[in-house]
């Protein structure tokens, strides 16, 4: 029978989490979910609110949009959200349950409001880095509850190197293996400078997988593009270019030599969808080719084809509706991942049964790779 393992499910964090699980010292930063007048939870830091904290419900997204407009409107909330939230969002004890209620071995699971503050709160850096790590002190907890079965993503920044190499020792001696940061500009410098070389080496160390999410980090267009979208953290111009983050992050470190450099580093692709993915590699290799020929010199001189980088050491989890059988066709079966994005609104309710359905049937190996291979070889499981 074939392992299921979901490349992407999300924990919702309680109110004090943040403040629960940060450095006693450093609580003055942390983000809470406060009330307003009405009874509607927004996602606070300091005298900053950050967005509207929003329990989904699982595959219906008309309920997301019902309930911004009743914000709108200036009615009161009718549940408060303590009473709204289902244990089995936020306790990995109730989460680990569920899987066994869906059918699943395993799950990743990616912070819910930890989508939601990166870029409100790229001008307080302190702040960034010590909310990050009370969500990894508690994706400790969340990794020893779960036994093996729950894999929690920590949420990393590369503004700090020092910070971030003593967070990965952490995060490793913990056990886990997977820490999402954003595919865009690190202060102003692309994930391929020189000066990050030292980041992708301590992935590499400490035998973390760096993961691209769909989170509010910086824009890949300029921030003009999106200013007259009243959704901050999703306008419809990021939910129609996608895919364009993780892509110009890819090829910067493939044709820059970043993949190169560090055969051993593993990259995934969540919630950042997967049809792209063909013409991608298309393009990167043509695109790189057309470079060497109108200059009479590579880019760089790589031994392999860019996209042979991208195929080698990158996964890519594929939402249902693209057709992954049809991408597989494409692709090969090693470097797609199921995926559900339980609990949201944008994802499905039942994880296996809804996504084998609108899939259908597959050839055994690349049903084990889709299903679960490709997570398990992206997380280290078995080596």
């Amino acid at each position: 029978m074939t392992t299921r393992f979901d490349a992407d499910t999300h924990l919702y964090e309680t109110r004090d989490l943040w403040a629960s699980y940060m450095d006693p010292a450093d609580r003055h930063l942390a983000l809470s979910i406060v009330d307003d007048d009405l009874g509607h939870a927004w996602l606070t830091h300091g005298d900053r609110r950050v967005h509207l904290a929003e329990i989904h419900t699982p595959g219906d997204v008309g309920s997301m949009g019902a309930y911004r407009q009743r914000v709108r409107d200036g009615l009161p909330r009718e549940v408060p959200f303590d009473e709204a939230l289902p244990r089995a969002f936020h306790d990995p004890a109730a989460r680990l349950g569920q899987l066994d209620e869906f059918g699943l071995d395993a799950a990743v699971a990616f912070p819910n409001y930890g989508l939601l503050w990166e870029r409100p709160l790229a001008d307080r850096l302190e702040a960034t880095l010590a909310n990050m790590r009370a969500w990894n002190h508690w994706a400790a907890e969340v990794r020893t509850v779960g036994g093996g079965r729950l894999h929690p993503v920590a949420h990393v920044s590369l503004r700090d190197l020092r910070w971030l190499e003593a967070e990965l020792a952490t995060l490793s001696a913990a056990g886990i293996r997977l820490a999402m940061t954003a595919p865009a500009l690190v202060d102003g410098r692309p994930l391929s400078h020189p000066d990050l070389d030292r980041a992708w080496s301590a992935f590499v160390d400490h035998g973390v997988s760096p993961v691209f999410h769909v989170s509010a980090f910086p824009h890949p267009f300029h921030d003009e593009w999106y200013a007259s979208d009243p959704d901050e953290v999703a306008p419809v111009l990021s939910s129609v270019f996608l895919w364009t983050a993780p892509a110009l992050a890819l090829c910067d470190m493939a044709v820059h030599g970043v993949l190169d450099r560090h055969p051993a580093l593993r990259v995934g692709v969540m919630e950042l969808s997967a049809v792209w993915v063909p013409m991608f590699l298309l393009m990167l290799d043509g695109g790189f080719d057309f470079h060497a020929r109108f200059n009479g010199r590579p880019l760089r001189a790589l031994p392999l084809r860019p996209s042979d980088y991208v195929r080698r050491q990158v996964r890519v989890a594929v939402f249902c509706y693209e057709g992954p059988r049809a991408l597989i066709d494409q692709l090969g079966a090693e470097m797609l991942m199921f995926s559900s994005d339980y609990p949201h609104a944008e994802g499905i309710a039942r994880p296996v049964e809804d996504y084998e359905r609108i899939t259908g049937p597959l050839e055994a190996h690349a049903a084990r790779q889709l299903y679960a291979g490709n997570l398990e070889w992206l997380v280290g499981v078995g080596g």
